[in-house]
């Protein structure tokens, strides 16, 4: 049987082009859109295998549309579709329920492979999302088991960072040097025991800071 899909993205070409891609091959598209709120409408209607969703769409944001489909839709698998590299985008999607994330610079034969995956019921994390997502996750103890507690401004450092600021975007947001983030960074890594970015990102969404 077909693999039944929803398509949410913000551009028009890219959606013809997924479905280009698709055509044929036992994956049928039942619905698209550009809007998170009609995605979660869609989900909740269509009953979809699998979510294709765009990290960032023109009216709101995919990755916190990823747990609002879950909840209208439990057991459609949403597959993130980014053509950003920012690890952090990955992180927040894993902590909000994505089967899996696939690069908008895929082959056709990958983007098959990791919906038909993610359809069967399996995970489609790259080995090295798999190894940074999975490092340094604790839960809400920890913060209350931290010998220094985070400050008020590594908190608001770590927000940002978890939104996939850069440490230039950071420090514009705050009103900080460059310089200042990246101590803060530093600081905050070693506090909560994690070993870069996208593990700080998956820490800040499961301690419900982002």
């Amino acid at each position: 049987m077909a693999v039944t899909l929803l398509l949410v993205d913000g551009h028009p070409v890219v959606r013809a082009g997924v479905r280009a891609l698709l055509a044929g091959v036992g994956i049928d598209i039942v619905g698209e859109t550009d809007d998170p709120d009609v995605a979660v409408e869609l989900a909740r209607s269509l009953r979809p295998e699998v979510v294709l969703l765009e990290a960032r769409l023109p009216r709101g944001s995919g990755l916190d549309a990823i747990g609002r489909i879950k909840r209208a839709r439990s057991d459609s698998a949403v597959l993130m579709f980014s053509g950003s590299a920012n690890p952090t985008y990955a992180a927040r999607a894993h902590a909000f329920g994505a089967a899996g994330m696939v690069s908008k610079e895929a082959s056709a034969q990958e983007l098959e492979a990791a919906i038909r995956k993610v359809a069967s019921g399996a995970a489609s994390w790259s080995a090295e999302d798999r190894r940074r997502l999975s490092g340094g996750l604790e839960d809400r103890r920890v913060q209350e088991l931290l010998e220094t507690p985070l400050t008020k401004r590594e908190n608001e450092v770590l927000q940002q960072l978890a939104l996939g600021l850069s440490n230039r975007e950071i420090a514009l947001a705050l009103g900080i040097s460059y310089e200042t983030v990246k101590e803060h960074v530093q600081h905050l890594l070693r506090k909560i025991g994690v070993s870069d970015r996208t593990q700080a990102a998956v820490w800040a969404v499961r301690n419900g800071l982002v």
